[in-house]
């Protein structure tokens, strides 16, 4: 009997570099310029560096929360890379380099990861919501934001950053749904680290890949190589040009990896990968291959990383001297923080608790 099921063609991972640093579609490099080239560079050793002091200051138990993002630095550097000033971003909890980039002060990103009732109040003129705890809830948000857009006539974008187990949510579903009925210019990046927390991604999803999931949508399904910062670069660029040009929203999957555990609240990766794996995507390092890549073209040297790294160094120990100053966040701050006009009921509240804090 003939088989009536037909396959869908496989999404080929999209590549520029290999894990040598060599080129391998010439014809395809972006037309950046030397000093652009050594910034994603500069950005990427910045968040790595940041990354190591932020997991060493909630350990201290000078920050809260915190989701490790090593290994990731390609996928979320590349990406918002891409962006103008008036895009939207609207992040994960792991996204705090994206939104950093964007305009976010370190600062507030630490008051964000503290529990301060500033933390999740945005700059003015920065684009950039505040990071999304429940999982792929901000799919949905996004797909509205690139509606709004569309309806006001800007030529912008809003992206969107969940992970492989943010796929599996029923928001990510009505998000990526919504954003293709609509024509909407909203960009999707699911950053695939292989683990939703300590849950392979082989088993997460039957489908061969998250980018095969763009077809039932109806939109347009890229995947990329993660760990490749002009490759990322190149589909996000593609991807917010379709979408400014009314040709629609699209789904990117960056198959990356994370170094670390899932997050500083107590998870331990050795319980649920073995060191064959982490040697394997060891040698896929997004900043090894780029930096391969830069020192043949004799763009990058020893003493540009060191200056960057003690810089991010400085900048972190500035950051949180001023998170760390703030006053803390009161409960009356909480309430009067919920409405723009309070209902009577907590007005009568408010009084209340700030009679108790003012003893």
């Amino acid at each position: 009997m003939n088989n009536l099921l037909h396959e869908i063609n496989e999404f080929e991972t999209f590549q520029l570099l290999n894990e040598n640093g060599e080129v391998v579609h010439n014809d395809l490099l972006p037309e950046l310029s030397d000093k652009e080239l050594q910034l994603l560079m500069e950005r990427m050793i910045y968040t790595r560096t940041i990354d190591q002091r932020c997991i060493s200051l909630s350990r201290q138990g000078r920050l809260g929360f915190y989701a490790p993002v090593a290994g990731q630095e390609a996928s979320m550097i590349g990406t918002q890379f891409v962006l103008e000033k008036e895009d939207w971003i609207l992040p994960g909890y792991r996204d705090l380099p994206q939104m950093l980039f964007q305009g976010v002060p370190l600062s507030q990103l630490f008051q964000w990861s503290r529990g301060h009732h500033k933390g999740g109040r945005m700059p003015e003129g920065v684009n950039v919501t505040p990071p999304q705890i429940i999982i792929g809830a901000q799919i949905v948000q996004a797909a509205g934001v690139g509606l709004g857009l569309k309806k006001r006539g800007k030529k912008n974008v809003a992206i969107t950053y969940t992970g492989d187990g943010g796929s599996s949510q029923g928001d990510f579903y009505e998000g990526i749904n919504f954003a293709g009925v609509f024509n909407a210019q909203t960009i999707f990046v699911v950053q695939n680290n292989q683990f939703a927390i300590s849950t392979p991604f082989e088993k997460q999803t039957a489908a061969k890949s998250i980018a095969h999931k763009s077809v039932a949508a109806g939109i347009k399904g890229v995947r990329v190589d993660g760990m490749d910062i002009l490759a990322t670069y190149v589909v996000t660029k593609e991807a917010r040009e379709r979408a400014i040009n009314s040709n629609g929203p699209t789904l990117i999957e960056a198959v990356t990896y994370r170094y670390g555990p899932h997050s500083t609240s107590g998870d331990d990766p050795t319980l649920y990968r073995n060191e064959q794996l982490e040697k394997e995507w060891a040698q896929k390092d997004p900043i090894t291959r780029f930096r391969l890549f830069l020192e043949k073209q004799d763009l990058w040297t020893e003493e540009q990383e060191f200056q960057i790294i003690e810089q991010a160094k400085k900048d972190v120990k500035n950051a949180i001297k001023q998170a760390e100053s703030e006053s803390k966040t009161k409960v009356s701050n909480l309430i009067e923080n919920m409405y723009e006009e309070l209902p009577f009921n907590l007005r009568e509240q408010l009084n209340q608790v700030k009679e108790k804090e003012n003893g």
